[in-house]
């Protein structure tokens, strides 16, 4: 809500639930998708939205054309495979010794959000689970969970769980450089060359940074938390961003 205040200040703005927007989206000069929850409680809905967007000339901000949460998790099956620096993930017990042996380990589902569905096994009750569209992972004993904003390909803030039993009981962060080549190379790796996007890592007890999600979506921002001149700054990026996609699709159609 905070947002949409911001935002009307410069557009037109039309409110409406995700499974309403079918009758207006070819009225729009952009489709902002967003604070929408889970789309797994929509999932027909969101698939043929893609659908739309993909077959017409409507624009949507974040672009469909992630590789993140957008599709699930199942980027954090690509990613394991390519060795980049995320949380070891599989779908298969047969691959069980790509990850490293551990106490535990935990099965989410592939489309699921949330913890829904989130379980946890030792090993040798895993070896009698019967998989169904879901993922394994190596239980991570880790210091704290820190997220990374973006807007398009630029960091914008940070914010961490200083205790890691609270999720969303988050402070400021600054992140170091390191921090962000870490965070910018799944910005960099991800196709979306206009969006939001949030960076989840947490931080090992040797210092090193694993990817926990990367959201390309519709992330939860937080942006209460923020000092004002940040979320100024923030508000100001997210406003020019937006007149960029609109400007490039009226160009691109002669308007």
């Amino acid at each position: 809500m905070y947002l949409i205040s911001k935002l009307k200040d410069d557009f037109e703005v039309l409110i409406c639930h995700p499974t309403h927007s079918k009758n207006y989206e070819k009225l729009l000069d952009l489709v902002v998708f967003r604070n929408t929850g889970s789309v797994m409680y929509y999932k027909e809905y969101f698939d043929e939205f893609v659908k739309r967007v993909k077959s017409s000339s409507i624009i949507t901000y974040n672009e469909m054309t992630g590789k993140g949460d957008m599709k699930g998790k199942q980027h954090l099956l690509d990613l394991t495979i390519l060795n980049y620096p995320v949380i070891p993930t599989i779908e298969k017990l047969t691959d069980l010794k790509m990850l490293p042996t551990t106490e535990k380990y935990i099965i989410k589902r592939k489309d699921g959000a949330d913890s829904i569905g989130m379980e946890v096994f030792d090993y040798h009750d895993l070896k009698k689970v019967s998989l169904k569209n879901q993922i394994i992972q190596p239980y991570i004993d880790f210091e704290y969970e820190v997220s990374f904003y973006y807007i398009d390909n630029k960091c914008k803030y940070a914010l961490y769980a200083p205790n890691k039993t609270k999720r969303w009981d988050l402070k400021t962060y600054s992140p170091t450089n390191e921090d962000l080549i870490f965070a910018d190379k799944f910005i960099e790796w991800n196709t979306i060359n206009h969006g939001i996007q949030r960076v989840d890592a947490c931080r090992l007890k040797n210092g090193d940074l694993l990817l926990v999600e990367l959201e390309d979506l519709n992330p939860f921002l937080s942006i209460e938390l923020l000092e004002q001149s940040e979320r100024d700054s923030f508000v100001s990026d997210f406003k020019k961003s937006m007149v960029q996609v609109i400007n490039k699709k009226k160009r691109n159609h002669g308007i």
